[in-house]
């Protein structure tokens, strides 16, 4: 058991891994280790500071992380999207910043990975995936949140290039990224999407909001005041942008929901610690029926989670459906997450309210992860309207 501001350090056999080859046993043993050592130490700190680990992602490209599920000819590693997520598990049970900006990340990579042309990839893709740059993905606006087809940010043509009006928000990596995967109306063909240089001139990000959890991550608006963008930087076709959004949105969700399972697993940790080393009654609180079966639901709850994640996850490296699966996924481990977090603060007691442990932290930072991606309300519509199909 740790001093009470650090972290409880997951014991490598406490969860059963889906692992399927040696290179993958090696990347989660690589992840566990930076993770343990690197990451977890500085975590409550640069939360409480509101301190962005920039260099941590510099130190996930260094160690060949950030490119997991993407071609190795364009500087990825070609791993299955279930390796790629059991190393978010991994990397958000230590800090979920970093787990989250890795998803962030990934997902913002997605529509050039997969829609861009080869002289696209060749030109940018390389240092995304090497940690070179940073992405962030601008869809949500004030006006378009849930309702993505709403947005009104416009690309208008100019000449050879477009520019870009209009304002979004709560962008992750916002006035830090390098880049931004942006979908905006562009004229009579709908939405299309742009792969935009951060420091473009006509940009300019808002103060960071002052969020609940997640404080070591910058969440701002983003201004477009006449932005040049070269033609050049369309992804994929004119009007094709939603289409491009919604396939990395589902992607993106498996993301979120891995990043959920690792801070479950980490705040279930906690509280079983916790609870083998406060004695009350002459014996230790983990021998009370109460808060044995409060742990043994908690743990029934995240191993369910962590299979909503791998079977969809599986289908997607499989080729087929995964669409109501990643739905699905993210919104039960979610949820999962949620609850978990708050039974810790409950297995803790007095204890788990203070910033002494971090399980009020980790309770603070579960919530996000039920809104973004898609809030749970629009997963629940996503899975109905498919089965009504």
């Amino acid at each position: 058991m740790t001093s009470p501001h650090g972290h409880w350090s997951k014991d490598p056999m406490s969860v059963e891994r889906m692992l399927t080859t040696t290179e993958a046993n090696d990347l989660i043993a690589l992840t566990r280790e930076i993770a343990r050592n690197e990451l977890a130490p500085e975590a409550s700190a640069a939360e409480e500071d509101e301190q962005f680990p920039r260099e941590k992602f510099k130190l996930l490209g260094d160690a060949g992380l950030l490119g997991l599920p993407y071609p190795e000819e364009f500087g990825g590693a070609n791993q299955p999207y279930e390796t790629y997520l059991q190393v978010l598990e991994e990397l958000s049970s230590a800090w979920m910043t970093v787990g989250v900006g890795l998803s962030v990340h990934t997902m913002s990579c997605y529509p050039l990975a997969e829609f861009g042309t080869d002289e696209q990839r060749r030109r940018w893709l390389g240092e995304m995936l090497g940690g070179r740059t940073l992405g962030g993905y601008a869809l949500s606006e004030p006006q378009a949140g849930s309702d993505a087809t709403a947005l009104r940010t416009r690309a208008e043509p100019r000449g050879p290039d477009y520019s870009i009006t209009g304002t979004k928000c709560w962008i992750t990596h916002g006035g830090v990224a390098d880049f931004y995967t942006l979908m905006a109306r562009t004229a009579d063909d709908g939405i299309s999407c742009l792969l935009v240089d951060g420091n473009a001139r006509g940009i300019s990000a808002g103060t960071p909001e002052r969020k609940m959890g997640l404080n070591g991550s910058p969440t701002t608006e983003l201004v477009f005041d006449g932005a040049r963008v070269e033609g050049g930087r369309l992804i994929g076709e004119r009007g094709q942008g939603m289409r491009i959004a919604l396939r990395a949105l589902d992607s993106g969700r498996l993301g979120i929901a891995a990043c959920a399972v690792g801070l479950a697993q980490a705040a279930l940790e906690l509280a079983v610690e916790y609870a083998k080393q406060r004695s009350q009654f002459g014996q230790p609180v983990i021998r009370f029926q109460g808060v044995e079966f409060m742990l043994a639901d908690m743990e029934a709850a995240v191993q369910s989670a962590r299979a909503t994640y791998l079977d969809a996850a599986r289908r997607r490296d499989a080729g087929r459906a995964f669409g109501r699966q990643a739905a699905v996924a993210k919104l039960i481990a979610t949820d999962t997450a949620m609850k978990v977090t708050t039974d810790a603060v409950q297995v803790l007691g007095g204890a788990g309210y203070t910033r002494d442990f971090p399980a009020e932290r980790y309770m603070r930072e579960a919530k996000v992860l039920q809104i973004f991606e898609g809030t749970n309300q629009i997963q629940r519509m996503v899975i109905g309207r498919e089965l009504a199909e």
